[in-house]
């Protein structure tokens, strides 16, 4: 990783910060674009992952469009220059002012997640005389076999349209006037680590895509989402996600004839090509004996693993001890939960030791709060070193 090569020079700056590594991120980006050009597939870059400017700026040079989850993620992306017929916008509680938003910019579509909604962007686009793009977000029930609170495609989930319901209102929804349905959106969860589970959701996608055609909908583009994971046990085996079999497996076992294939990633573009440096305040032990290392980052700046339970590889990159030791890596939060870890092996830690917390490029920084009345952390690039 970038922060053990350059680990002197790190304390310069304040902590906590995160570093991105840029030629890692243009790495992944050119991996992902090489990939999807084999197939015509188009590639969406989801914006909630992480929405620095100048990850931003550099995301746009590979011509990726974006996928937004939010009425502020879609102006974001506008203004960063991104092509508002490259854009996207999903989310379970658009606001009408931002359904209006995004009628008015013409994006690629609105992925419509209740029948109540894309009635209400029929009656909005009327408003504004247009026909506004749309597509139906359709939810698989698909077991993604990643952690529960980032499963969005079972039954249950509050995410996208059941199919049934959808069979349902199949007359009044190719009745609307003001929308075109152009489009079927699919997403089953994140961080998807056994790739066979994508080929359950083109099976899926297939079945679904040939009934409803056969009821009369006519669709131009499959959006099949993201949800590629990415190694956070030992990222310098893996420092690009496996975008080939991937796509690989989805061009062996979708068939949905010539109809453009989506995708949406996230955290397998960004992920590894951050990390968040953070100082050690103090090392204390428990009355059970417990070594704590008390660092300056805390869930404020990476809530994922107290979110989550999410596992990240910290490592000591300036310690010159010889021995290890096992820590438990607690923050500054005023919450029993803000633990990033229990039980990390790092050589000998002393107060002012540098700690990265790896794989930390997306969900990191965009999910950040000022609890606490906490700063904000700061970002440095390896393109400005």
């Amino acid at each position: 990783m970038l922060s053990r090569q350059i680990a002197s020079g790190l304390r310069a700056y304040e902590t906590p910060f995160y570093l991105y590594d840029t030629a890692l991120l243009r790495q992944t980006l050119e991996s992902v674009v090489y990939e999807s050009n084999k197939y015509g597939y188009k590639v969406h870059y989801a914006i909630k992952a992480n929405y620095d400017d100048h990850l931003l700026a550099i995301i746009r040079e590979y011509g990726l469009g974006i996928d937004c989850a939010s009425g502020n993620e879609l102006r974001k992306a506008v203004e960063a220059g991104f092509d508002p017929r490259g854009i996207v916008y999903a989310g379970v509680g658009k606001r009408d002012k931002e359904l209006r938003y995004a009628i008015e910019q013409g994006i690629l579509a609105i992925n419509c997640e209740s029948i109540e909604e894309l009635m209400l962007v029929d009656a909005l686009a009327a408003e504004a005389g247009r026909v506004t793009d749309v597509a139906l977000r359709i939810n698989p029930d698909i077991d993604p076999k990643t952690n529960h609170c980032i499963d969005t495609g079972q039954a249950d989930s509050k995410f996208g349209i059941s199919y049934e319901e959808v069979l349902e209102h199949a007359e009044a929804i190719k009745a609307l006037r003001h929308v075109d349905i152009v489009g079927i959106h699919l997403h089953i969860g994140s961080q998807i680590r056994e790739l066979h589970v994508f080929e359950n959701m083109c099976n899926k996608v297939n079945a679904i895509v040939e009934n409803l055609e056969r009821l009369g909908f006519s669709f131009r583009f499959v959006d099949v989402g993201g949800g590629l994971g990415v190694n956070y046990d030992v990222p310098e085996n893996e420092p690009i996600p496996n975008f080939a079999s991937l796509f690989s497996i989805v061009h062996n076992h979708l068939a949905v004839g010539d109809k453009e294939v989506h995708f949406e990633f996230g955290r397998s573009i960004v992920a590894e090509c951050g990390e968040l440096i953070t100082t050690v305040l103090f090392n204390k032990t428990t009355a059970t004996g417990r070594k704590l290392a008390i660092v300056d980052a805390s869930m404020t700046e990476l809530i994922r693993p107290a979110l989550y339970g999410s596992y990240h590889n910290i490592e000591n990159i300036t310690s010159e001890e010889e021995g290890r030791e096992k820590y438990t890596i607690v923050g500054t939060a005023c919450e029993s939960t803000d633990v990033f870890d229990e039980n990390v092996s790092l050589k000998k830690t002393r107060r002012g030791d540098l700690l990265t917390i790896k794989s930390a490029g997306a969900y990191g920084m965009s999910m950040a709060s000022r609890y606490n009345l906490h700063d904000l952390p700061g970002a440095v690039y390896s393109d400005e070193l």
